[in-house]
């Protein structure tokens, strides 16, 4: 199965467009979920990633990071964002990897999330 290569190419379009839509939430891991800007807290469990974007860095290995696109059950969507492996940015919790693994995924086509 061919995939088509996305126009999301760069993670500054994947966040301009998530602000064009106001869905520009940031989930921050906080002890055992996520809070959001507006301060709402979210269990992995009333979450779904809807989409996830990987960039490799050019010349730096600490350059690579990762986007989750996430929706919350009461409709309210973001991303969380981390650098690979040893890069992490999320230093400030121990179990980030864990709380992402919990969310359950349901893929969808960039159509149905940037309308």
């Amino acid at each position: 199965m061919e995939t088509k290569p996305s126009e999301m190419t760069t993670l500054t379009a994947i966040l301009e467009k998530l602000r064009l839509q106001h869905n520009d939430n940031e989930f921050t891991p906080k002890n055992d979920g996520f809070t959001t800007t507006n301060g709402k807290f979210y269990r992995p469990e009333d979450l779904t990633i809807i989409k996830t974007y990987r960039f490799e860095g050019q010349s730096d290995p600490g350059d690579s990071s990762i986007v989750y696109l996430i929706q919350a059950h009461d409709g309210t969507m973001g991303y969380s964002m981390d650098a690979y492996g040893a890069y992490t940015t999320h230093n400030e919790v121990d179990n980030y990897d864990d709380l992402i693994k919990r969310i359950p995924v349901q893929e969808r086509d960039e159509q149905a999330i940037f309308h």
